[in-house]
């Protein structure tokens, strides 16, 4: 399975580690960018990563700033994508389980690495539930 995977410059300090962590659980990743910790804006990496997603060349993404929230803004611009906010083991989960959620954010100033890596193995491995979530994320896209 291939991921995307894209930070700006608050995450570029453990981008490598998490790029790593995900290829030592058999997955292909896509890198994004950004390519350095100079200052830069998220926009410029998310909406790439979300394309590559609509048009099948990624099948899931990772991304990671300061917060999560421009990078989930950015990326939750694009109609098909559901990226989901998580800062631990069990928002990762339930951000699968009950959103379907095809982009994990995770904030690089609010988690350790350890639970950034935590977070993304609960998303990973957690299934969709369907049924009355399923309802719900039909609403979600404006035509």
């Amino acid at each position: 399975m291939r991921i995307g995977f894209c930070c700006d410059h608050a995450g570029f300090d453990i981008k490598f580690e998490v790029i790593g962590h995900l290829g030592s659980k058999g997955f292909e990743v896509e890198d994004f960018g950004t390519d350095s910790a100079a200052s830069m804006d998220y926009p410029d990496v998310a909406h790439p990563l979300a394309e590559a997603l609509l048009e099948g060349r990624i099948e899931l993404g990772v991304a990671i700033c300061g917060t999560g929230n421009g990078m989930a803004i950015s990326l939750n611009k694009h109609k098909g994508i559901r990226a989901g906010l998580a800062w631990n083991r069990e928002i990762g989960v339930l951000v699968k389980k009950h959103n379907n959620a095809n982009v994990l954010v995770v904030p690089a100033r609010f988690a350790s690495l350890e639970t950034i890596r935590e977070t993304i193995d609960a998303w990973l491995e957690a299934e969709f539930a369907g049924g009355r979530h399923q309802r719900r994320i039909d609403k979600i896209d404006i035509v």
